[in-house]
């Protein structure tokens, strides 16, 4: 029988089939306008939620999966770095399909298409809302109507974010990896280049904390913070309930989600893994878990005066996936929140780079 466990490694999610996820802090965008791709300010710490099932509701404790702290309109990405084999990954936030706009599924689906295609989608920022671009994912409470999840279903149950991966069928993925072992070979046995003309090695992506940009320090509590529960220590009294989050949406940005060239036949049926992420506020993540959350991040403006980068990506041989009205029509979380008053200053020219062409403790699954 398949494996299906989901496992936390660091403060990745590596789910079957060698699916690897990560939550990337960044910059919030303007919501008028489309912006090269943010950069990444490091990793959202992701805990399980069994290791603290004393602090949580009920619900969660149903739903299992982990959980990571955000701030108020705090801005995302996700990474999928890492990934070692082809895979279809469902992204849902508040179980509404953040590529399609359809409510969550077990089966994949074209017309539209419900999934990224990994390795080839490198990172989704947010929603599929445009031509050749995104809407941001931006933290927002819910019941206030702001999540995508509130403007496409009308109710705010859920909210979160859910992943679920499907490997190639048993009969494509053998011959994948075949024709891997086949690639691999042939590149053995080619001449090694050297001398005028040899063609110089990429640079790849650091692994972790975005582009370069190193993990924020945890900051210290502030005068009269209450103290941090010491871990595994019985609560005061049962769990009260947590003001949930989920995802709104922010600024656009030029993103491709790219189409699937393979046919839905050489998918697997059935979902080897799923996720349950749950979002959390800074003072819950602390007294929940009994850590300080990452600082909020930096201002934009003072990232962009630093000369530091922003972001292109192009895949010249994928193909963008057309819009759906539905995730078309998802309004910014300024419309419920107020104007974004933190300054903003675009990049300079120059500024913006062209990119191109371990085990751990089981996370449990529950009802979702």
């Amino acid at each position: 029988m398949a494996d299906t466990t989901v496992r936390i490694d660091g403060n990745t999610l590596r789910l079957p089939g060698g699916v690897a996820v990560r939550f990337i802090r960044t910059l919030r965008l303007p919501e008028t306008g489309t912006h090269p791709l943010p950069p990444g300010l490091g990793e959202f710490p992701v805990r399980r939620v069994a290791d603290h099932a004393d602090r949580v509701p009920e619900a969660w404790r149903a739903r299992g999966g982990v959980m990571l702290p955000v701030y108020l309109r705090e801005a995302m990405w996700l990474s999928f770095a890492g990934t070692s084999e082809p895979a279809a990954l469902q992204v849902g936030v508040g179980k509404v399909c953040a590529v399609s706009g359809r409510p969550w599924s077990d089966r994949l689906a074209r017309g539209p298409q419900n999934y990224v295609v990994l390795p080839r989608q490198p990172w989704l920022d947010g929603i599929n809302s445009g031509t050749g671009t995104v809407r941001q994912f931006v933290a927002v409470p819910l019941g206030l109507g702001a999540t995508v999840e509130g403007q496409v279903t009308g109710e705010e149950v859920w909210g979160g974010v859910q992943l679920q991966s499907f490997a190639l069928n048993d009969r494509e993925l053998a011959r994948w990896r075949e024709e891997e072992r086949q690639r691999a070979e042939r590149q053995r046995l080619m001449p090694p280049h050297s001398g005028y003309g040899a063609a110089m090695p990429m640079a790849a992506p650091p692994s972790s904390g975005g582009f370069g940009a190193p993990m924020p320090m945890a900051a210290p509590p502030g005068p009269g913070a209450a103290p941090a529960p010491a871990p595994g220590a019985a609560p005061a009294g049962p769990p009260r309930a947590v003001a949930a989050m989920g995802l709104g949406v922010g600024g656009s940005m030029r993103q491709e989600v790219y189409q699937d060239d393979r046919p839905l036949s050489h998918w697997s049926e059935r979902p080897g893994g799923r996720v349950f992420v749950h979002l959390v506020t800074p003072p819950e993540w602390r007294r929940i878990t009994g850590e300080a959350a990452p600082p909020s991040p930096v201002d934009r403006a003072a990232y962009t005066r630093a000369g530091l980068p922003w972001f292109e990506y192009y895949d010249e041989d994928a193909q963008d996936l057309a819009p759906t009205d539905t995730l078309g029509s998802v309004n910014p979380v300024g419309d419920w929140l107020g104007d974004d008053h933190e300054p903003w200053q675009p990049p300079a020219p120059g500024q913006t780079r062209r990119l191109g062409d371990a085990p751990g403790k089981p996370v449990a699954d529950g009802n979702w």
